[in-house]
């Protein structure tokens, strides 16, 4: 008598037995809950405008009545325009040469601050500014910078009978961004020194014991494990300046035409002006297509700003 010996059970490994599975059955249980809401405010609050504002852009509208269909001709009509290109140049002025100011400072206040007695006080001051609001450094600017202000006043002391005019129209923007300037440096810099203070300090001892200067440690400890905090203040950047709108209106609204001179304008103040300046018939239709050439101009460049600050998590 033979007897036929079956062959041995194979375990059949699913998916549910894999490593880590009962936690990723857990997050999906969770994931509907939990951002289903907030998918749903934020589709019918941002996505749902902006589809609709990408359709009124395609037509010719004063805010009421009928709207008449004008394909790309909006489109055509904002860039060939002469201050919505002057505003636009402004708006990339205020992204690149403010945000890289902004930047420098705060990275090398950063450094300065990270060994200083007292940095935590001294954060706090310098942060402070970004709290003000921007009316207050309108009224301020108008103070110091008027022809018998404070400004003009301290220059006659030291012999400079012919001081600048600070606020004409030609020096008006320079004098924004300089205010933006010192008013957003304190905040950046306050994000990149909690970066930096998550540092182990052994990382520190190690740059010492091996003898590394100053740009060494930099260039091989500092800058490598902020990486990703210069990436989050590189996109928030981004996503504020092309915003900017209140600080404008309150330096050069004050010109007495009711609204700032082309020469301060931004992509953003160009779109409320078209809209709703009150001073000719609001044109919907070109206003919200600039505002969906700044949206286009804000994507790509937060997809290039992701791709270039993308780098594998060091953990430490």
């Amino acid at each position: 008598m033979t007897v036929k010996l079956m062959p041995p059970l194979r375990r059949r490994r699913t998916r549910s037995s894999a490593p880590g599975s009962v936690i990723e059955n857990q997050r999906r249980k969770f994931l509907v809950p939990f951002v289903g809401p907030a998918f749903l405010f934020y589709t019918l609050l941002f996505v749902l405008p902006a589809i609709g504002a990408v359709w009124v852009s395609l037509h010719k509208w004063a805010g009421s009545g009928p709207m008449e269909f004008v394909g790309l001709r909006n489109y055509e009509r904002v860039i060939n325009d002469s201050q919505f290109q002057a505003a636009f140049v402004n708006t990339l002025l205020l992204l690149f040469v403010a945000g890289t100011a902004i930047f420098v400072l705060a990275f090398a206040l950063t450094m300065v601050l990270r060994t200083m007695w007292g940095r935590s006080a001294v954060r706090s001051i310098i942060f402070f500014p970004h709290l003000i609001n921007a009316l207050v450094f309108g009224v301020l600017a108008g103070f110091l910078f008027n022809p018998t202000g404070l400004v003009n006043t301290a220059l006659g002391w030291f012999g400079v009978d012919n001081p600048p005019l600070w606020l004409a129209k030609e020096n008006i923007f320079p004098l924004i961004m300089a205010t933006v300037i010192f008013t957003t440096t304190g905040y950046y810099t306050t994000i990149i020194m909690a970066g930096v203070d998550r540092i182990p300090p052994y990382l520190y001892e190690d740059c010492a014991l091996a003898g590394a200067t100053p740009f060494q440690r930099l260039w091989h400890v500092v800058i490598p494990l902020t990486w990703d905090v210069f990436g989050t203040c590189a996109i928030l950047w981004t996503l504020s300046s092309i915003k900017i709108f209140e600080i404008i209106w309150v330096f050069g609204g004050s010109s007495g035409a009711g609204i700032p001179p082309v020469e301060s304008w931004t992509s953003a103040v160009y779109t409320y002006v078209t809209a709703f300046s009150g001073q000719s018939t609001p044109a919907f239709g070109a206003a919200t297509a600039s505002a969906v050439i700044s949206l286009l101009l804000v994507s790509v460049l937060v997809v290039f700003l992701r791709r270039v600050f993308r780098r594998e998590a060091i953990e430490f």
